[in-house]
């Protein structure tokens, strides 16, 4: 789907992307070889060309911070596919502060295996070990996790591509937060972490700090791991509806 976006080319809106694409226009390799013969004004065409050669030339070299920067964010979900070698669900717990030093968990999944950072033990390896991300997938990261690591990294780009679920999927028509879509989709969760929340989460830590509650901090580990591995499988329902949502006819 990658490939075939237009919109981060200045000059080139939804209605022009649709108008590429409704006259066979699938492919930067077919916008480029059709050059002048594009249904757009000679103004958006000499936008549009240049910016297509570049792209071609940063996907070949893997430079994501590229169309993290010239994507428009609502379609940054449209470079999954083609960087899902370097893609993390993340999803991050607080003990119920927002300042930087808040964050009590974090979790990474990467499709193969689930790493998640425990504040008092290897929460800074975070810093290092994000550095092979090129997407990120959160679930209301833009107003929450990612804004929380930001304070608490200050010297990390975050340059990656981010695809935030929340308002992908309320744009394909489910609203609610993680667990109720989850539901609404039919992902469950096992029965010992079924119905916590972002709140439970903050309990279970204080309960391990202040009495050094082994099982409340398995099952904290246990419920962000369920969270951030269910990212994955909304993601891959949401691409989909997405894709159809966003008029592409192939």
């Amino acid at each position: 789907m990658l490939t075939a976006t237009f919109s981060h080319a200045q000059g080139i809106g939804p209605t022009t992307e649709r108008r590429l694409w409704d006259a066979g226009i699938l492919s930067w390799e077919q916008a480029l070889a059709a050059g002048g013969s594009l249904p757009l004004t000679r103004a958006q065409q000499a936008l549009l060309l240049p910016a297509l050669e570049e792209s071609v030339a940063a996907l070949e070299r893997g430079d994501y911070a590229y169309f993290a920067r010239t994507l428009p964010q609502r379609d940054h979900w449209r470079a999954a596919p083609e960087f899902m070698d370097r893609l993390a669900f993340l999803d991050i717990e607080t003990n119920g502060g927002m300042s930087p030093d808040s964050i009590t968990v974090i979790g990474v999944y990467d499709n193969v295996e689930s790493r998640i950072y425990l504040k008092y033990r290897d929460l800074d390896d975070f810093a290092e070990d994000s550095r092979r991300f090129a997407v990120w997938v959160t679930f209301f990261g833009t107003g929450f996790d990612l804004p929380m690591l930001r304070r608490r990294f200050p010297d990390l780009p975050f340059d990656q591509l981010h695809i935030d679920l929340c308002p992908a999927l309320r744009r394909v028509g489910f609203k609610g937060g993680l667990k109720s879509i989850e539901r609404q989709i039919g992902i469950g969760r096992p029965p010992e972490v079924a119905g916590l929340d972002g709140w439970d989460a903050v309990r279970l830590w204080r309960q391990w700090r202040r009495y050094k509650d082994q099982d409340a901090l398995r099952l904290l580990l246990a419920y962000n791991r369920e969270d951030i591995e269910n990212l994955a499988l909304l993601l891959a329902f949401a691409f989909g509806r997405l894709k159809e949502a966003s008029g592409f006819p192939g």
